[in-house]
């Protein structure tokens, strides 16, 4: 396993939604940081190749002078050239088993696992950690639906490695979470929408202390 649980105790991911450009961007990805994530996904689905390529090399080498672990979302390749920590990837993303072998041994790769099925298969792929979710009703992916969350404490059991809940996480719920075996909470708009990203980042890891 390439990550401790505690890394994932506050796990940052971008949506440049809230961002007036590039600058505000990446300022709000310090700004996460410095407020206490320890993991950051780089997340973008519309940009071509060679923009993303650019961003995503920015945004590894931020995250290495930081102290964060740096993740690219779907991309593979991109996470290979741009020397990010690892790539999270999707059950209709590059499988789990391709993305390990790409990387090699020693790079991360986080699976979404909606069941224990998916979990177990993930583990046996090489994944390093999961993402559960939607845990909530979220607006980043309109056909996310919340599953239940007895859904999510089978994924944990059967996991073997640590698991993060994703999909509307926020300072007003994620204490619903408690309980379920998870290491930590992966949160968009909870962090990158908020007006004091800092402030809402250090908010909500004081909150997953008590998961």
């Amino acid at each position: 396993m390439n990550i401790q649980p505690e890394t994932l105790r506050l796990y940052a991911v971008t949506d440049r939604a809230w961002a007036a450009d590039e600058e505000v961007f990446f300022q709000q990805i310090e700004a996460a940081v410095r407020g206490g994530a320890a993991i950051v996904q780089l997340r973008e689905k519309h940009l071509e190749d060679g923009p993303f390529l650019a961003e995503a090399r920015r945004f590894a080498a931020l995250c290495r002078r930081l102290g964060a672990v740096s993740i690219i979302n779907d991309r593979a390749d991109i996470a290979l050239a741009a020397g990010a920590d690892g790539v999270h990837v999707g059950q209709s993303d590059l499988e789990a088993g391709r993305a390990r072998a790409l990387l090699g041994p020693h790079k991360i790769v986080g699976v979404s696992a909606h069941s224990r099925s998916e979990a177990r298969r993930a583990r046996e792929a090489g994944a390093d950690y999961l993402g559960c979710g939607a845990a909530f009703s979220t607006g980043t992916k309109a056909d996310a639906k919340p599953i239940p969350r007895e859904t999510i404490r089978a994924v944990t059991a059967a996991a073997g490695i640590p698991v993060v809940a994703i999909g509307g996480v926020s300072r007003e719920n994620i204490l619903e979470l408690k309980g379920l075996g998870l290491s930590g909470v992966a949160v968009v708009s909870g962090i990158f929408g908020q007006e004091d990203v800092e402030r809402a980042a250090r908010e909500l890891l004081e909150l997953s202390k008590q998961l």
